[in-house]
């Protein structure tokens, strides 16, 4: 870019009068400076806005030169010049100010999310508390002959219920249209639908973890989260809720994992967290929010008393 506007710089000061031809080497010095400065700016925040891809060029127009009046002096071209690089400077202090301002929201909810996340995790490692036996102090009869061990209870009970429930399970047709993560996710989703929760889990957390470069991943794994939830698991709830709008945050299912993920908060009881998440669920998703999400939103924020 440097070397264009120094060849136009060129081209203008050959056409120039001789008289001026002092001065304007004067005011290049300056110009060349900015230029330089502006193109080792715009590169920092190229690689900071683009950090895995390809820069855009940002296209510089020549502003619309203005009616001049009979007898007023035309602009110089270094004057030309340097209003356009100060346009281009405007510009970058911009761009700059903006990533400096989304870096900043996004340091916080990770921030938000970390102190949680790890509260959660300490509750979770502790150990449930364990009744202790109680003994009950039997006193013998001396003419009572010693009392007979009792008959145990048959345990055929659980076996049944868990054959029954593997039938139930079976009975849950797998797809097989030939998609195989599309099969994997939709297998999931019945096992949901049929309130199989624990299945489902497994199912839709086996999905992810084999397709989660394919587009049914960010599915798969919000349709996880919300098997946690409805299983009283608020707390795996939110992981899988955060994990899936972190990492695939222009996935299908992005928003919704984010609304959810401020509903999941909600239960762990902490509303000044979900008030954090519903926020960021309106500055990234805005309009594109659709009715269903919106409306969880602003009852979530009801529940959460956000300001």
């Amino acid at each position: 870019m440097r070397n264009a506007l120094f060849a136009t710089s060129a081209v203008l000061l050959a056409m120039a009068a001789p008289a001026i031809v002092q001065p304007v080497a004067a005011q290049n010095a300056p110009v060349e400076v900015r230029v330089d400065r502006l193109e080792k700016e715009m590169r920092a925040v190229q690689r900071k806005v683009f950090p895995a891809g390809t820069p855009i060029e940002a296209e510089i127009t020549r502003p619309t030169t203005p009616t001049v009046a009979p007898g007023s002096p035309a602009s110089t071209p270094i004057a030309d010049l340097t209003a356009r690089v100060g346009a281009l400077e405007s510009q970058l202090a911009s761009i700059t100010g903006q990533v400096e301002e989304n870096s900043y929201k996004l340091r916080q909810l990770e921030a938000a999310f970390t102190k949680y996340k790890a509260e959660n995790d300490a509750r979770l490692a502790e150990p449930a508390p364990v009744a202790p036996a109680v003994s009950v102090p039997v006193t013998p009869t001396p003419t009572a002959a010693a009392p007979k061990p009792a008959a145990p209870k048959p345990a055929a009970a659980a076996p049944v219920a868990s054959e029954a429930r593997k039938a139930a399970v079976a009975a849950v047709e797998r797809p097989d249209t030939g998609d195989a993560a599309g099969d994997a996710y939709n297998y999931g989703f019945r096992l949901w639908d049929a309130k199989f929760y624990p299945e489902a889990q497994g199912q839709l957390k086996a999905t992810v973890e084999k397709y989660g470069s394919s587009p049914v991943a960010s599915k798969a794994q919000n349709l996880l989260g919300r098997a946690y939830l409805d299983d009283g698991k608020p707390a795996l709830a939110s992981v899988a809720f955060y994990e899936n709008y972190q990492k695939r945050p222009r996935g299908d299912r992005a928003a919704d994992s984010l609304t959810y993920l401020g509903e999941a908060l909600i239960q762990l009881k902490k509303p000044a967290d979900a008030c954090k998440v519903y926020q960021e669920l309106e500055q990234v998703y805005g309009e594109s929010l659709s009715n269903s999400l919106r409306g969880m939103m602003t009852a979530g924020r009801a529940k959460a008393k956000c300001s």
